[in-house]
């Protein structure tokens, strides 16, 4: 399928179809069982024109497996819940069960895990306030045994249906599309810049965000780790931007008679250094 949006916005990267299924590609990208990764680098890959697939054994690390929709996969991450909450802010140096599960890291996970497990990543300030952000996490187990990433043009929609599709959009092209996702619609926060993990802005949010009577897309990869791990493929510049399938259909039907054919943005793509 070919995407009038990303046609008249110009995208350099392919956008992304997030699909759920029973069988992946023959030649889809996938991590090794148990192996760490990170899901954004096959989102990158996919934005590059491959297929990448992901099931309950190969999800890279514990927060991809909650932005593919795996569940609460921080119930395997070491030490569990608990040490979770202190790696993603102050350390596990600072409690007794924290440390003594970082001292047994240090030998057998690599260097920057273990420094960061004890020491923190400094994302959220406190604890309790990670807890909060669980809370919130619309975490859910998807029916499907793959959650997909393939490049839309790929898409067979006699039988496939994409649950989102993503653009990654510089800031010219960002402010393109938060203007045509409330083109036209009512209400002006029709999209949304949630903190979380690149993936659960990709996966998790925007799966939420379809369930809704007024679906918004999802503004992403504004997680620092993630956009640490894609540089190399993506360059610098780019954020995500999710949209979920009815909503992306939505905004392709308003492409025609927008400001997307207006002198405005004519001038502003052509006026690029």
């Amino acid at each position: 399928m070919k995407s009038k949006i990303a046609e008249a916005v110009g995208l350099r990267y392919a956008p992304v179809a997030v699909l759920t299924a029973d069988s992946k590609p023959e030649n889809a990208l996938q991590f090794k069982k148990g192996k760490w990764g990170c899901v954004m680098f096959m989102f990158a890959n996919a934005a590059r024109g491959k297929s990448a697939a992901f099931d309950r054994e190969t999800y890279g690390c514990w927060g991809g497996g909650v932005g593919l929709g795996f569940g609460n996969t921080y119930l395997h991450f070491p030490g569990g819940v608990d040490c979770f909450t202190y790696f993603l802010s102050s350390g596990n140096i600072r409690w007794e069960k924290g440390k003594q599960v970082g001292e047994a890291l240090e030998s057998g996970a690599g260097k920057e895990f273990a420094e960061n497990f004890l020491h923190g990543e400094g994302y959220v300030k406190r604890p309790e306030l990670v807890e909060q952000w669980l809370r919130e996490l619309p975490i859910t187990e998807i029916t499907s045994a793959y959650v997909l990433f393939k490049p839309l043009a790929e898409i067979d929609l006699d039988i496939e249906k994409p649950e989102t599709v993503v653009f990654l959009a510089n800031p010219d092209q960002l402010s393109a599309l938060v203007i045509l996702a409330n083109y036209g619609r009512e209400g002006m926060e029709n999209v949304i810049i949630p903190w979380a993990a690149g993936c659960q802005t990709i996966g998790l949010l925007p799966f939420r965000e379809a369930k809704s009577k007024k679906p918004r897309a999802v503004v992403g990869l504004t997680d620092i780790s993630a956009r640490k791990y894609v540089r190399t493929l993506l360059g610098s510049e780019y954020v995500s931007f999710a949209m979920p399938w009815e909503m992306f259909l939505e905004m392709e039907g308003n492409v025609e008679g927008s400001f997307l054919g207006r002198p405005t943005w004519r001038s502003l793509v052509d006026s690029k250094p």
